[in-house]
């Protein structure tokens, strides 16, 4: 079990790992181990998360989301395999955990009444400054 949050854990059979070989640079092994993860994750199927949370994980997943509900996530950022499978289930768990956090709900409120006076004391003063820039004539006496 992947522990994410005190109500979701995700079962390891959800979880689908492949080892693929990390782009870049790193000499000749590079070309012959494949280090690099590919984690697949069906969020859409999961029993683990309601809509609410899928919804929002949807949004902050963005590209990492295919249509089907999969996110992928690859991760090649160290040398060794174990390595990259612990990066990317902590991204995952990350992902999961930001999106289980519901946003906050805002609370209407009306400006105070000095607030009012404030913006139109201001508007004042860029009016009086303003009619200043008029064009300058010279005095014919």
């Amino acid at each position: 079990m992947l522990h994410v949050t005190d109500t979701i854990e995700i079962n390891e059979d959800e979880l689908e790992e492949s080892f693929i070989r990390s782009p870049g640079a790193g000499g000749q092994n590079v070309n012959k181990v494949s280090t690099a993860v590919q984690l697949r994750f069906d969020a859409r199927h999961c029993p683990a998360l309601d809509n609410a949370v899928f919804l929002r994980l949807k949004r902050l997943a963005g590209s990492r989301m295919t249509q089907d509900g999969v996110i992928v996530l690859t991760a090649s950022r160290f040398r060794t395999q174990d390595a990259n499978r612990k990066d990317a289930r902590a991204r995952l768990v990350e992902l999961i955990t930001q999106a289980a956090v519901p946003p906050k709900r805002r609370r209407a409120t009306r400006p105070t009444l000095a607030s009012k006076e404030r913006r139109v004391e201001s508007k004042k003063r860029s009016g009086e400054i303003k009619k200043t820039r008029g064009r300058v004539r010279p005095n014919h006496d």
